[in-house]
This record gives structure tokens, C-alpha cells and sequence, in this order.
């Protein structure tokens, strides 16, 4: 078979301008909560309550890209989802915005945005064969070009947000959508699929929650997916609420954004550096290592130094980061069977749901109660405790099986 590179490029080009036009709702969400009320508890009660949706309907999603196709569900999900932001300045020139109506259309975006990344994961495996690459390799490119655009949406978002106003940001945000909705109808690949899947035959909500059954049935990756879950609900919180409170209260939404990016732009090195990594140390050695260097890394931005040395310490945490998804990617690609894929990428972007809507309002409200420092500090404790935790798990060595 001829060596073809357009399918997984053409992926990668969807992937990255999805992240970057979702990194930018990442920061000009809370930012315009922050500026309509002036409150950190209000800012996170917000992005708590539009990612219930996500936590709700991510599971289903699965069972779409299961059922009716990876890039068909990529590029519906990407259409929609750039429409959604739309709303956000329209309603602002049309009526005026408020935290109800904010609220409304980012349930209304929660719904259909988790399944673009989810379909596209799903979909590397199949673009990468026709390329001949290996699913680490596959996944370490991945995952950087998922780097790549967080770490240039939240600096277009503060940039945009400086010189048109956040809700007029949502203008750039929904051109982002529909360019990564372009890039995956050009994508052309046989999607692979197992035979004789029982499954299939299951009522649609049954199919959708046999993801559970499948997690759990593979205590290594249910082991991997509950370390994300707790990076989830305690590291979520420092981007979306604590540092936006500080840097709001300070007036510098570049700052934001440089110290966002920083991290994410190390992040990329790290996911570039998956593959590599792999080959000195097992899957549970990266795992152990990620999640410690995440936490020792946020000890000193308790502190809240000046912006360079924020800048300074975000780029090490970014490093540690940069290798959990291609390693969690890789896991379940080689470990759960093609047409049970969907299901369980679903999962993991329900965990990224769930973290802050768990966590956000708690988080929101300490830092109006205490400050931003006390509330880092502490949830820099609970990263290095997770690791701790991680480390001792004795499922953790099915990873290298």
C-alpha cells in the first residue's frame, strides 16, 4: 500500500483549529462572566453548570461516532458548535448579554461540542496506517498539534478580547470552528470496524452506557481515566477560575494569556516527546512522572510571582502535561477494540467535564473567601497527593502489558 499522508494531516489541521477556537472559549467564557458581575464564585458557577451537558451527553456521543461514523460525527459536531459561538455577539448586539443568557448558550454549546475531539481520537488510528506511523508516534503528533492550539487560543483570546471585546471575540471563535468542520469533510479514509459486534443490536441508550462495562473491564485504563479525572477536578480550576481572578483583578488579560500559552506551548515538546520517552521508560513510569512534575510545578505559582517567572514555571508544568493524553490515547487505542473506541473516548471527555463541574463553584468561591494564592497552594497539594496515589496502584504495570 502507497505511504499517504493527507488523511492524517488533514486531521491534524481539524484537530488544531477545534482547539484553538475551544481554548479560546476556555479563557473569554469566564472573562465575560468576570466583567458582567465582577465575582470569581460567579465566573466558576458559570462554567460549572455549561459543562453539565458534557457530562451528560458525551457518553451518547460515543455511541454516534460508534455507530454512524468518526468523520461524519467530526464534522456535524464542528458545524454546530461553531454556530453556538456565534450566538454569543449576536445576542450581545441584539439584546445585551447576561449571566442567564451566558449560561443558556453555553449549554446550548456543551451539548454538541465534546464530540469533535472525541471523533477525531477515535479517528488517528485509521489516518495513521495509511501514513505508516506507529500509534505513538501517531498520538505524540496528535496531541502536540492539540498543544499547539491551546497554547494559540488563549493568547488570540486575550489579544482579541483586548482589541474588539470578549463578546466579539465569539467572531473568531466561530471562524475557527467552521475552518476545523472544512478540514474534516476533506478528509477521505476507510474507517475500520470490528465484525459481528453484538452490541450493535442494543437500544441506542443501553449501547451508549456499555462504555461503563467496557472501562471497567480494563482496570489499567479505568486506573489511567481516574488520574485524569483528578487532574481534572483539581488543576481545571487554576486555569479557568484562579489565575483568571488574579489576572482580572490585575487588569492584564495579555498576562493571561502569555502565562496560558507558556504551558502549553512547553506541552507541545512534551507530547512531541511521548515516543522518545517511550522507549527509556515503561507507560506507568510516564504516567507517575507527568503527574508529579504537574503538581511540584505549581507549588511556586502559589506564590503568584511576577509574570515571567509565572511565565518561567508554567513552561516546566507544561512539560509535565505535554505526555498524558498521547500516552492515555495510546492506551486505549491499543487496548480497546476499534468499534468500542468511540464509547470510551467519550468517557474521558465526560471526565473532563465533570472535573469542573465538580470543582468550579468550590474552587470560584474560596478564592472570593481566602484569595488566589491560599486556594493554588492547596489545590497544588492535591495534584502531588494524586501522584502519590497513582504511583502505589497496583493496576498501574497492566499499563506496559
Amino acid at each position: 500500500m502507497q505511504r499517504t499522508f493527507a488523511p492524517f494531516i488533514l486531521t491534524q489541521f481539524a484537530s488544531i483549529t477545534s482547539v484553538i477556537s475551544g481554548s479560546m472559549v476556555f479563557i473569554a467564557i469566564p472573562w465575560i462572566a468576570l466583567e458582567l458581575v465582577g465575582s470569581a464564585a460567579t465566573a466558576g458557577l458559570v462554567v460549572a453548570i455549561t459543562g453539565i451537558p458534557g457530562l451528560i451527553f458525551a457518553p451518547l456521543v460515543g455511541s454516534v461516532i460508534d455507530r454512524f461514523g468518526r468523520k461524519r460525527t467530526a464534522v456535524w459536531v464542528e458545524f454546530l458548535t461553531a454556530f453556538t459561538a456565534l450566538l454569543i455577539p449576536l445576542v450581545d448586539w441584539a439584546i445585551g448579554l447576561t449571566i442567564p443568557l451566558l449560561i443558556a448558550i453555553g449549554i446550548a454549546r456543551g451539548v454538541v461540542a465534546p464530540g469533535g475531539g472525541t471523533a477525531r481520537k477515535s479517528l488517528v488510528p485509521d489516518v495513521a496506517e495509511p501514513a505508516k506511523m506507529t500509534l505513538d508516534r501517531a498520538n505524540s503528533i496528535h496531541e502536540a498539534i492539540f498543544a499547539a492550539g491551546f497554547a494559540i487560543g488563549p493568547a488570540l483570546a486575550t489579544f482579541f478580547i483586548a482589541l474588539i471585546g470578549s463578546t466579539n471575540t465569539f467572531y473568531v471563535v466561530a471562524l475557527m470552528g467552521f475552518l476545523s468542520a472544512l478540514f474534516a469533510m476533506l478528509i477521505f479514509v476507510t474507517e475500520k470496524h470490528e465484525a459481528n459486534d453484538e452490541s450493535e443490536k442494543e437500544p441506542f441508550f443501553i449501547y451508549a452506557l456499555q462504555g461503563f462495562k467496557i472501562l471497567f473491564s480494563n482496570p489499567a485504563v479505568f486506573v489511567m481515566m481516574a488520574a485524569i479525572m483528578t487532574l481534572a477536578v483539581i488543576y481545571l480550576p487554576t486555569e479557568m477560575v484562579v489565575l483568571p481572578a488574579h489576572f482580572t483583578a490585575l487588569g492584564d488579560p495579555e498576562g493571561l494569556g502569555l502565562v496560558i500559552s507558556a504551558g502549553a506551548g512547553a506541552s507541545v515538546i512534551g507530547a512531541l516527546g511521548f515516543e522518545k520517552l517511550h522507549k527509556r521508560f515503561s507507560y506507568a513510569a510516564i504516567l507517575r512522572m507527568a503527574i508529579l512534575g504537574i503538581g511540584i510545578s505549581m507549588f511556586p505559582l502559589s506564590f503568584l510571582p511576577p509574570v515571567p517567572l509565572m511565565v518561567f514555571f508554567f513552561f516546566f508544568l507544561g512539560l509535565a502535561w505535554g505526555p498524558l493524553l498521547p500516552l492515555l490515547n495510546t492506551v486505549i487505542q491499543k487496548k480497546i477494540p476499534a468499534n468500542k473506541r468511540g464509547r470510551v473516548f467519550a468517557l474521558e471527555m465526560t471526565i473532563w467535564h465533570a472535573g469542573p463541574l465538580i470543582s468550579m463553584y468550590a474552587v470560584g468561591s474560596a478564592v472570593d473567601a481566602v484569595g488566589v494564592g491560599p486556594v493554588y497552594l492547596f489545590l497544588a497539594a492535591g495534584v502531588f497527593a494524586a501522584a502519590l496515589l497513582v504511583s502505589f496502584n497496583r493496576y498501574i504495570k497492566q499499563l506496559n502489558t
